[in-house]
C-alpha cells in the first residue's frame, strides 16, 4: 500500500465512478482499476460494490475512506514539519543543568533566547548532578548540559567552556565577618567549611580546596552536602561557612551573607557538555544560541 493508492481510492470514493475518477487523476481507467483491485487484494476485503453506472462504498470502504482522507489531509503538514525539523526549527532538545548552573544568568538568558528564537522546538529540562548528566549524555538520554568542569567521560562527551563567575563566601548572617564589604581567603582559615560533595560534582569542590590550599591552609570540612542549596541551608543554620558561585546569592539572602573574596584568582567555570559526533539541527541551533551569549 502506498500514498498513490490512497489518493486513487479516495478519488474513486468521492466520484463514485471509475471513469470520472480516472479523468480527475489524469490517468486512464485500466491502471486505476488495477490499483484499486491490488489495494483490495492487499487488504483482503471489498472496498466498493460495482454496478454498470456507478460504484458504492462498502461499509469497510466507508470506514477506510474516512481514515484515508485524514491521512492525506495530514500529509502536507507532515512534510512541512519534517522540513522544519531538517532546518532545526522543530523537534526536541533535552537539556540538563547542575543546581548551581541554574542560577547563572547565562543559563537563564540562553534558555529564554532559545525559546524566543525557536518557539516550535520542545525543551525538555532536567536538573541533576554532573556525574549523572555525563552518564545521560553518554547514553543518549540528554543532548546538552550546563555544568561545572572538569567532567569525567569515556570520550563520548565534548565540553565547551562558555563562561565563569566569581566565587564568594557564604556566611551566616550573624557571623563576625558577615558585614564586611570583602574578605580574603586567609580570613576563613579557622572556619568550619560546608562543601559540595566531591563525588557528585568534583569541579567546584576541587576549586574551593585548591584555592584554600593556595592561600596557605587546608579547610576543615565539617559537612559535605549533595546539593549547593543544601550547603546554603546549613550555612543559614550556622553550621559553617562555604565558598559558592556568586549566582547562588539569590538563595536565602535573609539568612546568609554573600561576601566577595579579594585576591581569589580562581573562578567557577561553566561549560556546555554535549555528545560528540553527529547531532540534530535543533541541538546545533541550541548550541549556537548558548555560545552566542557566552561571556
Amino acid at each position: 500500500m502506498d500514498l498513490r493508492q490512497l489518493r486513487y481510492f479516495v478519488t474513486v470514493a468521492d466520484e463514485r465512478h471509475f471513469t470520472r475518477a480516472a479523468a480527475r487523476l489524469g490517468i486512464s481507467q485500466p491502471p486505476l482499476t488495477q490499483q484499486i483491485q491490488a489495494l483490495e487484494l492487499e487488504m483482503g476485503l471489498k472496498l466498493f460494490v460495482r454496478s454498470t453506472r456507478r460504484v458504492e462504498l462498502t461499509e469497510p470502504g466507508r470506514v477506510f475512506a474516512t481514515e484515508a482522507r485524514a491521512i492525506l489531509a495530514r500529509l502536507p503538514q507532515a512534510v512541512a514539519l519534517a522540513q522544519r525539523t531538517e532546518r532545526g526549527l522543530a523537534g526536541k532538545v533535552r537539556v540538563g543543568f547542575t543546581e548551581s548552573a541554574s542560577f547563572n544568568p547565562l543559563v537563564i538568558d540562553s534558555l529564554r533566547a532559545f525559546r524566543a528564537a525557536f518557539p516550535e522546538i520542545e525543551l525538555e529540562i532536567e536538573e541533576n548532578v554532573s556525574t549523572r548528566m555525563a552518564a545521560a549524555l553518554e547514553a543518549g538520554e540528554l543532548d546538552a548540559a550546563f555544568l561545572r568542569p572538569p567532567l569525567q567521560s569515556k570520550g563520548v562527551v565534548v565540553l565547551d567552556p562558555i563562561g565563569s563567575e566569581a566565587l564568594v563566601a557564604a556566611l551566616p548572617r550573624d557571623h563576625r565577618l558577615a558585614r564586611r564589604r570583602s574578605l580574603s581567603l586567609p580570613d576563613l582559615a579557622d572556619e568550619r567549611f560546608i562543601l559540595y560533595r566531591r563525588m557528585v560534582g568534583p569541579g567546584l569542590a576541587d576549586q574551593v580546596m585548591e584555592a584554600c590550599e593556595a592561600a596557605g591552609f587546608s579547610p576543615v570540612v565539617a559537612q559535605e552536602t549533595p546539593q549547593l542549596s543544601s550547603t546554603i541551608a546549613l550555612v543559614a543554620a550556622g553550621l559553617g561557612v562555604s565558598i559558592v558561585p556568586e549566582g547562588m546569592a539569590q538563595v536565602r539572602p535573609q539568612a546568609v551573607a554573600y561576601v566577595p573574596i579579594t585576591g581569589l584568582a580562581l573562578r567557577a567555570r561553566l561549560a556546555l557538555a554535549r555528545r560528540s559526533g553527529e547531532i540534530s539541527p535543533a541541538v546545533q541551533n541550541f548550541i549556537a544560541v548558548v555560545k552566542g551569549g557566552e561571556h
